[in-house]
Order: structure tokens, then sequence, then C-alpha cells
């Protein structure tokens, strides 16, 4: 299976080395099978909400034109793999945002996969016409109208689901003539995705205090929680993602019984049940826009731990972003127990993709002591995550990822 073949090559190299850090078989375990694509029915849309809500590509921001200063933000796309139908002989179709261009380009080799000799063909991008509804994504470069280029529309159903799986925020079979696809804003992406704690997110340390997760240096024992749910205390690595100075969208979980209150980002992974056990192996990593009340999140101090039932789920804004890394892939965050990951939907995935990360940490801490001198502190996403993420985006289904998408730094 190429999942495991090629993305995951390193980690089971090196996977004797260092399984001992992994989830095991208990929580955040996960297994996928391979599925058969499904072509789009006429006049459906995925997902299954209105185009310019939040579950989708978002509102409008506002219309585009030529002497508007954010006219700098749209991109020409000259993919030679994809033909531009321009009748307006301007090279307006091919200018659209850099989200709509990496879902566009991706969608292209899927085209070319599926049906070797037939291109992806867009007729209609970004428009200055006014030829579409007055808020229409197409003014601000988010949306396309796409065909194949041997305009066989017998493949149209077919080509709306492998837009779909190239990461199109929005999807609809909206003409016997063509497929319209939008995205979601980069502004509004870069502001709520993300995997991420505020910098006054605590967590305990073995010693018994409580540090702020900002505060964190490299060899700092931090607590957690194993697959069998007792209480341990695992290694603080480094910052997958450090950014002070980001003004980010918090999802605020809340709990009465015991008072928690986790504030993370949408991508961001936590273990959920849906009902009420002890069993931690029945807790799922799940993303934090996901969570829903009356569903059990696993809450811990300094010696009990136990199920906690979400009471409430609220958005907050807030300064500043980390992500923490553990030799575990779990941490405790104001009690409760989270996951170190983001973005892929697949905690025991990213755990073990991590293993040439930890292997080279333990390397460094025996032979050259890394406490208090590896950089945990380089601000933006770690290369090791974009690395996997960029990997992950050629070889993974859109099904893997969160369905807001991921802002690189």
């Amino acid at each position: 299976m190429r999942l495991w073949s090629a993305l995951m090559l390193p980690a089971i190299i090196l996977c004797p080395v260092a399984m001992g850090c992994g989830p095991g078989r208990g929580y955040g375990s996960r297994r996928r099978h391979n599925r058969k694509l499904t072509p789009l029915s006429y006049k459906q849309f995925i997902p299954n909400v209105a185009e310019k809500t939040l579950g989708a590509s978002g509102k409008s921001e506002s219309k585009i034109n030529r002497n508007a200063s954010r006219f700098k933000d749209l991109i020409p796309n000259y993919n030679p793999d994809i033909i531009f139908k321009d009748e307006e002989k301007s090279g307006a179709d091919r200018l659209m945002t850099q989200r709509c261009k990496d879902k566009l380009n991706a969608l292209a080799i899927s085209v070319m996969n599926q049906w070797p000799g037939v291109r992806l063909r867009v007729t209609e991008g970004w428009d200055e016409d006014g030829h579409h509804s007055v808020e229409s994504l197409h003014y601000e470069g988010r949306a396309v109208d796409i065909t194949t280029s041997d305009r066989d529309r017998s493949k149209y159903g077919m080509l709306a689901r492998l837009a779909v799986e190239a990461g199109f925020d929005w999807v609809y079979y909206e003409s016997k003539a063509h497929i319209h696809c939008s995205v979601k804003s980069d502004h509004s992406m870069a502001a709520k995705t993300g995997g991420c704690f505020p910098g006054n997110a605590s967590v305990l340390m073995e010693d018994g205090r409580r540090k702020r997760l900002s505060d964190l240096q490299p060899g700092d024992r931090v607590q957690t929680v194993d697959q069998g749910g007792d209480i341990i205390f695992s290694t603080f690595m480094t910052f997958l993602d450090w950014d002070p100075n980001a003004v980010k969208i918090f999802h605020v979980l809340e709990t009465q019984d015991p008072p928690r209150r986790l504030l993370l980002t949408a991508a961001h992974l936590v273990f959920v049940a849906d009902n009420f056990t002890l069993d931690l192996g029945q807790f799922r990593p799940t993303f934090a826009s996901n969570v829903r009340v009356g569903q059990y999140m696993y809450v811990a101090d300094n010696s009990s731990r136990r199920p906690a039932q979400v009471t409430g789920v609220l958005l907050r804004t807030d300064v500043g972003a980390y992500a923490p890394l553990t030799q575990h892939g779990t941490l405790v965050v104001n009690g409760v127990l989270a996951s170190c990951f983001a973005a892929i939907d697949g905690h025991g995935l990213a755990q073990l993709a991590f293993t040439p990360f930890r292997l080279c940490y333990h390397l460094t801490s025996i032979f050259g002591g890394c406490q208090g001198s590896c950089p945990s502190r380089q601000e933006g996403v770690h290369w090791y995550s974009q690395l996997l993420y960029q990997l992950g985006r050629l070889l993974l289904s859109a099904e893997y990822f969160h369905p807001w998408g991921v802002a690189q730094g």
C-alpha cells in the first residue's frame, strides 16, 4: 500500500529502535482501507452545505478588480497540463488565489491519471466582467468551472469526485456542461487553521510545577497518559509550530465535572468518546472542530484520571500559537489529554512518521546533550512537519486532511 511504502518508509526502517514511544494498539490507533471512488450525481454538492458557509468555502469578502489592492493576491496559473478556455482573451481565467491554484494543479494530475491522454479544462476562473451573481466567488479568484479536455460529459460525475479528493472546499455538479469548484479565502485559512494551543495553556511538570506551554524547553518532562490510562511523564522535544504573534481562532472545549477548559485550533487532534467509558482505548483522535457537546474527553490531574463530558463548545480569538511535540506524541494540557499532532486525521500515523525525528533527538541527547541547546523556538512551522505534510498531500486522499486545510507558517 503506497501509504506505508512511500510516506512511512523511513519510519518503518527505524521502527524497531523507537517503537516504544508509539501509541500502541490503544487510543490513537486507526486503520483505513482503500475505497472505490464514486461519481457525484447531477446537482449534488460536497460538502452538503451551502457554498458560502463555514463548513464549505466560507462567505465572500469583496469583489476584486484590476485596480484593487487585493489584485496582487491573484496568481496566474501557467500549468501546461491545464487548458484554459480564456474566451475573453485577457488571461482572466488563469488568475486565482494560491489555495485555488494548489487544488487545481492537484486535480490536473488526478485527471491525467484517471484518463490517460485527457487534460483538465477551465472554462471560467476569475471574473472581472460581472457575469455571475453578486457575491460569486469567481470575483475573488476562489472559484473555477471545469470540464475535461475531451468534453465527454459522461466523465463529469467522476471529475467532480476527483475535485473533492483534490481538496476543493466545495464541489458542485452544477450543470450538464461543467463542474463548479471553490475554496476558502487564503486570509481566512491563515486565521482559522493550523494545529496549536495558546501560549497561556499550561502543563504539569514531573517535579509537580505547572508551566506555560510557551516556556517549555527541550528535555522538560510533561504529564501525559499512556495507552492503559496510567499517568506518565514524557519528554518535550521541540515545537512543531511556534508563533507568539499569530492571531488564531481557537475552539474552546469546556467540561463541568470536573471543570476543564481546553483551547486549541480547529485542525488539532483531541481524544473523545461518544459515551462514558473508563477504557481509554475507546477514545479516538478527533479534530477539535468536530467535537460536540455530550461527547467525553479524557481529563487528568496530579494523580487521578477519568472521562469528563463536554458541556460547551465556543470560539475565541487569541494571540500566540504553540504546538509542542513530546516523545509519546501526547500531553495533558489544562488537564485534558490531547495529541501533539494536527491537520492529518491519524494520530497513530503521525506518531509513526515522527519515529526518525524521535530517534535523532534521542541520539543527540546521548552524544551531544540536547537539553537547553536544541532549537525549540524556530518561528513558524517546523521543517519536518512541512515535509511530512507535503508528502501526505501527494500520497494520501483528501479524507485524511482537515477540511479547512492547513496554514503553513
